[in-house]
């Protein structure tokens, strides 16, 4: 049987007036009020679903682990949360934590396009293509090898998220972003390559 990975993104970091930056791996902000009430509804819809994962693991931010634990405060986790390294986020270089509009006068909108739909990384941003793309692969393999069935939870941002997807199968035929507080599920078997099940979604349906 496969094992269900979820990979979440955390909850907004902004809310309604606050001036929205572009957040990266040496910024570490908390979840905002909105933030935490969507990780709230996540974990609520993953308990009326009977959720419970065999292992956690998220990035050291203070955002990915806060959401993280109000999922784990209604859908426990078999074993302690562990923190990798590589969950923590991509670095924005001298785009980090500077607004949308100023990031976009630098580098302009199609530098943004290319890096959403085919990971070429802008000018000055700290992003190490290969290293993720194997760091996923690997850790994806090792949850093959640990776990015949069952759940396993992963919450990091969406410069890492998307990496998850582009190393598992039909990656090309989903947008590759995560929403705030969405997530997406990774089928694995060992001796099978990965398979998105779903992706960009807010909510398990019935």
């Amino acid at each position: 049987m496969a094992v269900e990975v979820y990979v979440v993104r955390h909850g907004n970091t902004f809310d309604r007036g606050d001036v929205v930056t572009r957040v990266g791996a040496r910024t570490d902000l908390p979840l905002s009020t909105s933030g935490n009430a969507q990780a709230e509804k996540l974990a609520t819809n993953f308990a009326e679903h009977g959720l419970t994962f065999e292992a956690a693991y998220t990035g050291p931010l203070k955002r990915t682990r806060e959401t993280l634990d109000r999922i784990l405060k209604d859908c426990p986790s078999k074993q302690d949360t562990e923190i990798l390294e590589f969950l923590r986020e991509i670095d924005y270089g001298p785009d980090e934590n500077m607004p949308e509009g100023d990031v976009v006068a630098r580098i302009g909108q199609d530098a943004i396009d290319l890096w959403e739909s085919d990971f070429i990384v802008p000018d000055g941003w700290q992003v190490d293509v290969e290293s993720l793309e194997k760091d996923w692969a690997a850790f994806l393999a090792k949850v093959a090898e640990t776990y015949s069935e069952g759940k396993i939870i992963v919450v990091t941002s969406n410069g890492i998220a998307r990496f998850a997807a582009k190393v598992s199968e039909a990656h090309s035929d989903i947008k590759l972003k995560l929403g705030t507080a969405a997530f997406g599920i990774i089928e694995v078997e060992q001796g099978k390559p990965p398979a998105i099940k779903s992706w960009n979604m807010k909510l398990l349906e019935a």
